[in-house]
């Protein structure tokens, strides 16, 4: 059997050193829509990792991705497993599954600005239709499900430097070109909302802020992957601008234990902001690269212009109360998480 990279299963330890009730996943059925991308992926991966491990029954894992071919590729080592079953199918299309999901986990959705600028309409129906096919399918069947929102339902908020809290919405110009992402999040939002006064459907939604680790493509057209992937091809790091705007970027393995953690101890109807809490400029995010490089011989070095415009920006990082009152922290510095994200590339 193929085996996992060492930095990921490394990466799934830590997740499962999180104290959380795992026991309640035991003997359970998950399905996981978006099991080929970036967060569906590990999310996916740790319930198998948790299998492995033997502590408790067997959890059924139902992966949900458009294409077999690329979840093959993302999760070679699960290929043929008894414990994992792929559907492949469209999130837009009603959903048939071999064993009635206990957990349903929506991470199917374009999250990067270069590929949902290239298919917005794509982008609107997986967040609204996908999400109210899933949520009619959860109310047949008793599930629970968790949604994978963003902070990008938060609208523009102008460098205000305030911390987000789950009310801090500012404007969001429907006829934007970044609108089809964040007006489909808060729609489905709001179709989450609905479902669970309603129906009493438990749902919960995740509002994610940048998250970096490694399973990123390399030309995914997120700022921070394109220094990563300049410094891996040898070369000098060259910003688009000044590179002073801030980010607050949260390794993968905090974002994977917060979105357990939302699933299994979040309250039904309710939002959680998961991220880190403090920023980095783009500028010193690259100083960082360089310094983890560890070659003198590459400089950073401002360009002209940019491929792609950055976001309106939310007003820098969440305030993560909420999901701290569900004991929820991010553990990893910025110094960590990217020296492991360069290891896994160099080495997968």
């Amino acid at each position: 059997m193929t085996q996992r990279n060492p930095v990921i299963e490394e990466d799934l330890d830590a997740i499962l050193l999180h104290p959380l009730p795992w026991f309640e996943l035991y003997g359970k059925t998950v399905l996981v829509t978006g099991a080929s991308g970036f967060l569906g992926a590990y999310l996916l991966d740790t319930l198998a990792r948790l299998n492995e491990r033997g502590t408790g029954p067997t959890i059924t894992l139902l992966a949900l991705a458009r294409n077999q071919n690329r979840l093959h590729d993302r999760l070679p080592h699960l290929v043929n497993r008894t414990d994992v079953r792929a559907l492949i199918q469209d999130v837009t299309e009603p959903l048939t599954t071999p064993t009635a999901p206990n957990f349903i986990i929506h991470a199917a959705s374009e999250a990067s600005p270069r590929h949902y600028l290239a298919q917005p309409v794509d982008t609107i129906r997986a967040n609204a239709l996908g999400t109210l096919h899933l949520l009619d399918f959860a109310r047949s069947h008793g599930s629970r499900l968790l949604f994978l929102s963003s902070g990008a339902v938060y609208g523009g908020h102008f460098g205000t430097g305030e911390a987000l809290s789950e009310t801090s919405f500012g404007p969001l110009d429907p006829l934007d070109p970044r609108a089809c992402y964040g007006e489909s999040k808060r729609i489905a939002e709001t179709l989450c909302g609905a479902y669970a006064s309603q129906h009493g459907v438990h749902t919960t939604i995740a509002r994610i802020s940048h998250t970096y680790g490694p399973g990123l493509e390399l030309d995914d057209g997120r700022v921070f992957i394109d220094l990563v992937a300049q410094i891996l091809q040898g070369q000098d790091i060259v910003l688009h601008g000044d590179g002073l705007e801030q980010r607050p970027f949260c390794y993968i393995t905090d974002m994977i234990a917060g979105l357990f953690t939302v699933l299994l101890r979040g309250h039904p109807g309710q939002a959680y902001n998961l991220g880190a809490t403090s920023e980095l400029s783009i500028r010193e995010l690259a100083t960082l690269l360089l310094e983890l490089n560890g070659d003198d011989r590459f400089s950073l070095r401002l360009g002209s212009g940019s491929p792609l415009a950055s976001a309106h920006r939310s007003s820098g990082h969440f305030d993560i109360g909420k999901a701290a009152a569900l004991g929820w922290h991010p553990r990893v510095p910025a110094k960590q998480g990217f020296a492991r994200m360069l290891s896994y590339y160099r080495h997968h």
